[in-house]
C-alpha cells in the first residue's frame, strides 16, 4: 500500500516555489499520466471484479429463497400486470399484506418480465434463479462502485482492497444472494456517491455523463424504497459544501453565476433521479408529491411490528432498546471493518490531510448519518439490521483509508508495517472460512469477537430468512424420502411453508405435499416429515440445547449450529393430539405418556400431559409435567401457566402469582396471564390491583368472555349495579 500510488500530487504555494503545501480544503487531481505501478493495479483491480461477479452469481443461483419472497413475488407479477395492461389492473396499487406497493417496483419489474419472457412461473426453480441472478448483479453494483469511490480517494490498491473487503463480509455477500429489497437500495446508494465524488471534483462543469450517473443512482435507490430520497438530500447538502470549500463564504456574495449553476444542476439531477424513480413505482405514480412521502412516513416508523430474539430475549420490534441496530452491527461486521472504522475515527485527521476532504466527509458521514438518525427517531427495525445495510459499503470505504494511512504511518518501520499486513490477512481469513463452509447461506454470520454463530444461538436471531429450508428439502431428497417417482405422497409440515412450496410444488408433481404449522401447535396434524427453522423458537429453549429435539432426524448447520431441523413424523404424540381434541383425556395421557418416553425432551408432550392431567384434576401430575416441560423450554408461557394453575389447585396461591407474574414479563401481550393474576388478586380483596389486569387481559383479547364476568362479579360486590351490568352484557355478547 504505497504512498506513492496513492496520494494525489501538492501543488506549489505561489509565494513560496521552494516549499510544497497541501491545503485540505481543495480538490486536487491525481497525475494526468498513470505511473506503470498503476496501470498494473487496474488490471488486477478488473480481473479481481470478474471473478467476484461469477463467484457471486454462482452462488446467488444456489442460494435458498428469503421468507420475504412471498410479498416480492406477489409484487412483481401484480407490476408485470399493471404495466402489461397500462394501468388497467390496478392490483399493484394498494395491497394489503406486506404493503409491497409501499415500496419501488424496479427490482420487480425487472425480474417479473425477465420470468415472463423466458416463460417462467412461480413455482419454477428458474424463476427464483433470476430472481437471484440479478440480485448478485446488484450486490455486485454496489461492491463494484463502493471500491471505485475508493479510489477516486487513495488509488486503486484501496479500490482492491475495498472490492476485497466487500466480498468477504458475509453478511453483505449473504444479502446479495437473496435479498432483493435491501441490496439493490445500496447499489443504488453506492453509485449516487461515486458520481457525486466525481460531480463535485469537476463542478461547475461536471458534463452529462457524471450528472447521469447520480441520476441513476438516485433512481434505483428511490425505485426500491423511499429512503433513497435521502441521497437528493445528500446531494444539495454536499453541494453547499463543496461550493464553500472551493469559493468561502465570500462566494456567496461574489460568486452568483457559480452559484446559479451549481442549483441548476443539483435541482435538474434531483428532479431527474426522482421522477424517473416513479416510472418504476404505480403507487407514487398516482400521487408523485404525496405517496411517496407517506411510504417514507411509513418506513421511518416501520409499521409491521414481529417478535424478535434480541439480547436473549423475545420481545416486540417496537420495544428493543435504543442500541438495537449498533449491537446488531458491531456483532455481524468483520473484524477488519470493525477494527478500521474506528480506526478511521480515530486517525481522521490524518486521513483528512492524506486526502481529499469532501469525498472523505462524504463516506463518513453516508456511513453514520443514517444510523444515528434512525435510533433519534426511535425507528423500528427487524432482522438484524438488514435495513440499514446501505450504510455498510461506506464504512468499509472508511476501514480501507484507515489501513493504508496507517501502512504510511509506519512506512519506515519495517516490522510494524508486515505485522498490519498479517493482521489484516488474518481478519480476511476468518469470514472467508466462514463463507466457503456456509456459502448458501453467509448472512447468519457473527464474528469472533462476540462469541460468533455459536455465542449467538439462542441470544440473536441467526437465519431469520428460513434460507436453510432448501438445504433441509434437498437431505430429504438425498435421502430418497421424498421423490418425483413415489407412490405415495408424503406430507411436509413447516413454519416456512411458502420457501418450502417452491422447492416441492413442481418438481415433485405434487407427490409431496406441504402443510403450514406453527412450531409451538406442530403435532396437531398428521405429518410425514417436519421442517423447522430456529425463527419462530423461543430463546431459553434454544439456550437449553434441547432443539433439535431427538424426534430430528437432520440438523442444517452453519459452522456446527443448528439452522434448521427435519423432524420425523408420526408416534403417539399425534394420537395424543386427537384425544385431546375430543376430550377424551385419559387416553390422551397414555398417548403422551408413550411419546415422551420415547422422546423425553418433547416439549408439546409434555404441555399437553400437564393440561390433560389439569383437566382429570390431578394437579400434583399436572405441576410435575409443566416442571419438565419448563426444564426443557425454560420461560415457556404455557408451562408457566398450567403450573400456576396447577399451584392455585394445591393452594399454593404465592407460587402461582410468580408463575402468572413471570409469563407476562416474558409476554406482555399474555393476556390470560392477567386473567388469573386478576382471579388471585380477587380473592385477596385487592379490588384495584384485579380491575387493573382484568382491563388488560380485555385490552388484549376482546373477546375474552371469562374476564368480562370476573369484572361483573367485582362490580357487582362493590355494589356499582350500572358498571357490572355493562360487563355481564359484554359477556352475552360473546
Amino acid at each position: 500500500m504505497s504512498k506513492k500510488s496513492a496520494k494525489p500530487s501538492r501543488p506549489q504555494v505561489a509565494s513560496k516555489p521552494q516549499k510544497k503545501s497541501y491545503n485540505p480544503a481543495i480538490w486536487i487531481d491525481r497525475p494526468s499520466v498513470a505511473t506503470e505501478q498503476d496501470a498494473f493495479f487496474k488490471k488486477i483491480f478488473l480481473a479481481l471484479s470478474a471473478a467476484i461477479l461469477l463467484i457471486t452469481i454462482v452462488l446467488a443461483i444456489g442460494s435458498g429463497i428469503n421468507g420475504d419472497d412471498e410479498y416480492q413475488n406477489d409484487y412483481s407479477t401484480k407490476l408485470v400486470n399493471y404495466y402489461s395492461t397500462m394501468g388497467a389492473d390496478t392490483s399493484a396499487l394498494y395491497i394489503e399484506k406486506g404493503k409491497m406497493h409501499y415500496y419501488g417496483g424496479f427490482f420487480d419489474i425487472l425480474t417479473g418480465f425477465t420470468n415472463k419472457a423466458l416463460g417462467l412461473e412461480v413455482a419454477d426453480a428458474g424463476y427464483h434463479q433470476v430472481r437471484h441472478f440479478f440480485n448478485a448483479i446488484f450486490g455486485f453494483l454496489a461492491m463494484l462502485f463502493t471500491a471505485l469511490l475508493a479510489r477516486e480517494i487513495a488509488g486503486w490498491r484501496a479500490a482492491i482492497l475495498t472490492l476485497i473487503f466487500m466480498f468477504l463480509s458475509p453478511r453483505f455477500l449473504g444479502h446479495t444472494l437473496m435479498n432483493p429489497k435491501d441490496i439493490p437500495f445500496a447499489a443504488g446508494y453506492a453509485i449516487a456517491l461515486y458520481y457525486m465524488v466525481l460531480f463535485f471534483k469537476k463542478m461547475p462543469a461536471p458534463g452529462w455523463k457524471t450528472a447521469l450517473g447520480i441520476v441513476c443512482g438516485i433512481t434505483l435507490a428511490i425505485a426500491t424504497r423511499a429512503g433513497g430520497m435521502l441521497l437528493i438530500a445528500y446531494l444539495g447538502l454536499f453541494a453547499g459544501v463543496d461550493f464553500l470549500i472551493k469559493n468561502s463564504f465570500g462566494g456567496l456574495t461574489k460568486e452568483g453565476k457559480k452559484m446559479g449553476q451549481y442549483a441548476l444542476w443539483t435541482l435538474g439531477i434531483a428532479a431527474a433521479g426522482y421522477f424517473l424513480a416513479l416510472l418504476f413505482w404505480p403507487y407514487a405514480l398516482q400521487a408523485p408529491f404525496k405517496h411517496p412521502f407517506e411510504a417514507l412516513g411509513e418506513f421511518s416508523k416501520l409499521g409491521v411490528k414481529i417478535r424478535v430474539l434480541f439480547a436473549g430475549e423475545n420481545v416486540m420490534s417496537d420495544q428493543t432498546s435504543w442500541d438495537y441496530p449498533l449491537q446488531w452491527i458491531w456483532r455481524t461486521i468483520p473484524l477488519f471493518t470493525l477494527l478500521g472504522f474506528f480506526g478511521s475515527l480515530f486517525f481522521l485527521k490524518k486521513i483528512l490531510t492524506r486526502y481529499q476532504v469532501l469525498p472523505v466527509l462524504m463516506a463518513l458521514f453516508a456511513a453514520v448519518f443514517p444510523l444515528f438518525y434512525i435510533i433519534y427517531k426511535n425507528s423500528i427495525l427487524h432482522d438484524g439490521w438488514r435495513h440499514l445495510i446501505f450504510v455498510y459499503p461506506t464504512m468499509v470505504v472508511m476501514a480501507v483509508l484507515f489501513f493504508i494511512t496507517l501502512e504510511d504511518v509506519l512506512k519506515e518501520n519495517k516490522v510494524g508495517k508486515y505485522a498490519l499486513y498479517a493482521v489484516v490477512v488474518l481478519m480476511a481469513l476468518e469470514p472467508a472460512i466462514f463463507i466457503t463452509r456456509n456459502a448458501k447461506f453467509p448472512y447468519v454470520y457473527f464474528n469472533t469477537v462476540s462469541g460468533g454463530i455459536s455465542g449467538a444461538f439462542g441470544n440473536y436471531e441467526t437465519d431469520y430468512w428460513g434460507v436453510s429450508v432448501k438445504q433441509a428439502v434437498d437431505w430429504l431428497e438425498k435421502q430418497g424420502k421424498i421423490s418425483p417417482n413415489m407412490q405415495d405422497t408424503v406430507t411436509i409440515a413447516t413454519s416456512f411453508s411458502y420457501t418450502t412450496h417452491a422447492y416441492v410444488d413442481k418438481k415433485f408433481g405434487g407427490k409431496v405435499r406441504v402443510k403450514y404449522t406453527r412450531f409451538n401447535s406442530r403435532y396437531e396434524t398428521d405429518w410425514d416429515y417436519g421442517i423447522f427453522p430456529s425463527r419462530y423458537i423461543k430463546g431459553p429453549h434454544i439456550r437449553a440445547h434441547t432443539w433439535p429435539n431427538k424426534r430430528s432426524i437432520h440438523t442444517v448447520t452453519a459452522n456446527g449450529v443448528p439452522l434448521t431441523a427435519i423432524e420425523q413424523g408420526s408416534g403417539p404424540v399425534f394420537e395424543g393430539e386427537k384425544f385431546f381434541k375430543i376430550q377424551s383425556w385419559q387416553a390422551a395421557i397414555e398417548a403422551f405418556r408413550q411419546e415422551v418416553q420415547q422422546y423425553n425432551d418433547n416439549e408439546i408432550a409434555w404441555m399437553k400431559l400437564s393440561m390433560c392431567y389439569a383437566n382429570t384434576g390431578n394437579f400434583a401430575e399436572a405441576k410435575n409435567a409443566a416442571n419438565k416441560l419448563l426444564e426443557i423450554a425454560p420461560g415457556n408461557t404455557s408451562g408457566l401457566l398450567y403450573r400456576g394453575l396447577a399451584n392455585m389447585n394445591l393452594g399454593d396461591m404465592n407460587g402461582a402469582e410468580l408463575d402468572f407474574r413471570e409469563a407476562v414479563k416474558i409476554e406482555d401481550d399474555f393476556s390470560t396471564g392477567y386473567y388469573y393474576l386478576a382471579v388471585i388478586e380477587n380473592q385477596r380483596n385487592d379490588v384495584s390491583a384485579a380491575l387493573q389486569n382484568l382491563q388488560r387481559a380485555i385490552e388484549l383479547s376482546p373477546r375474552f368472555k371469562a374476564a368480562y364476568e370476573l369484572a361483573a362479579q367485582i362490580y357487582e360486590k362493590q355494589g356499582d349495579a350500572q358498571r357490572a351490568a355493562q360487563f355481564r352484557g359484554a359477556a352475552a355478547q360473546m
